[in-house]
């Protein structure tokens, strides 16, 4: 497999060279030259086999090669030893992906990423420094994966002031090999310094750098596994028993049964509603499509940075500065996967297998507190957008008919202080009580490149 840049599909580089590259050097996003197919055999199996089984059949034909058989399947099973349950909630299932260490569904591509990083790092005497902007759970999901890798320094970049403290613990609260910049300003300038580092010859001569933000094929790809797992396991119509981590009110008690309107239906492929930001989760998804999961399509659900939602509804796309809002992880108003999106599909083929819908402030707390009143389940701000963009979308009109999931970004309990005042106390999982133990210590930098090629 070769990978190209966004920016120029004439010169092809290796699974090992984007993965450690990050960025390609003309400054666009590494593609893989094709999307494989499943094997009939698998395809056929996606509904009776483990995660850890899709996870190696998933990532092995765009590694193949360069990450050997047995040393991929030790990856995965490292990677993975945390379920993500498929699970009934009111009318609709539930994909929950907080059962990772850091309670959001980055970890499935952060972990895989570190442990293939210092597999392909094997032997090399010159360290690794990794450059990553996070509007929230990113920076997270890479500081604990990335924690005490021998070889491999970690910086993060954080705008100062718009993440949960939960989410500045995560950050900002290990030390050790990740450091972490607090940026006076967005996400977005965060992502602008980031790229511009990577673009600087001179830091480039001095520092091996690479990525861990979605501009990382190596962090995007392992996260079409739990796409194929999901829908494979709806397409055989199965559900999961709540996790450990599940957020419902144990005390709830049902006012009624609840009709399962999009619950699994045997032999039909699923829908996801994908609470999107950056636009790697739903690229990802794209991918397990296009590989043969049993998925119908997407709904992109964004808050007021409605971005990717205009271009699908006009055709065009503009970039523009983000807005705060309380799903702060999503406040991004120039996704950096769109150049994959463009570059893989027409508009005509996105819009076919994509629906874009934004959400407001006030529709997500609502959400919040009615999901919970009528079903004593807990809904993360970015989870809320998902639920609320099912409602305003009515996709079974559009797609068909058959299964539809929301994709459960994050555990609420990272965003309690949104939560909690309109649900009550959230119940706290067991990695995120350890965290919440640890004193955020960060740099507070302008949003100036000179002033992180000085840190650097």
């Amino acid at each position: 497999m070769r990978y190209y840049s966004t920016r120029n599909k004439k010169a092809g580089e290796s699974f090992a060279v984007a993965a450690l590259t990050g960025l390609a050097p003309d400054g666009g996003l590494f593609v893989p030259e094709t999307i494989p197919p499943y094997p009939r055999a698998v395809q056929a199996s996606l509904g009776s086999m483990s995660f850890q089984d899709i996870a190696f059949e998933t990532i092995k034909p765009f590694a193949e090669s360069e990450i050997p058989d047995p040393v991929l399947e030790d990856l995965v099973c490292r990677a993975y030893p945390f379920p993500a349950p498929l699970i009934q909630v009111g009318d609709r299932l539930v994909l929950e992906l907080f059962h990772g260490p850091t309670a959001a569904f980055k970890d499935f591509g952060a972990r895989f990423m570190a442990l293939a990083f210092a597999y392909l790092r094997r032997g090399e005497d010159k360290p690794l420094h990794i450059l990553a902007a996070t509007s929230g759970d990113t920076g997270g999901a890479v500081a604990d994966g990335f924690y005490n890798v021998e070889g491999i320094s970690v910086t993060v970049l954080y705008p100062k002031g718009r993440v949960t403290p939960l989410q500045e613990r995560q950050i900002a609260g290990l030390g050790g090999n990740i450091r972490a910049l607090a940026v006076e300003g967005s996400f977005d300038d965060c992502q602008r310094l980031v790229k511009a580092a990577f673009g600087n010859g001179d830091l480039k001569k001095r520092l091996a750098l690479s990525s861990a933000n979605s501009i990382n094929i190596t962090r995007l790809i392992p996260q079409a596994v739990y796409y194929a797992a999901s829908a494979g396991k709806a397409f055989a119509g199965k559900t999961d028993p709540l996790g450990d981590a599940s957020p419902r009110n144990s005390k709830f008690v049902p006012s009624g049964g609840t009709s399962g309107t999009f619950r699994a239906v045997a032999k039909q492929p699923i829908v996801f509603c994908v609470p999107s930001g950056n636009f790697g989760n739903l690229i990802a998804g794209l991918y397990a499509l296009e590989m043969g999961a049993p998925i119908r399509g997407f709904i992109a659900a964004t808050n007021s940075n409605k971005t990717i939602p205009d271009y699908l509804d006009t055709g065009y796309y503009e970039a523009r500065f983000s807005k705060a809002t309380i799903s702060n992880a999503m406040d991004v108003g120039a996704p950096s996967n769109f150049e994959r999106m463009v570059a893989h599909w027409s508009l005509q083929e996105t819009r076919r297998m994509v629906h874009g819908v934004s959400v407001s402030d006030e529709d997500t707390c609502k959400t919040i507190g009615e999901v919970h009143k009528t079903t004593g389940y807990f809904l993360d701000p970015h989870t809320a957008v998902g639920w609320h963009g099912v409602d305003q979308f009515q996709p079974l009109r559009s797609f068909g008919g058959g299964s539809l999931a929301v994709l459960a970004t994050a555990h609420p309990a990272k965003f309690a202080e949104a939560v909690e005042p309109l649900t009550g106390p959230v119940p706290v999982p067991a990695s995120l009580k350890k965290a919440l133990e640890r004193k955020p210590q960060a740099r507070i930098i302008p949003a100036d490149l000179s002033a992180l090629l000085e840190v650097l």
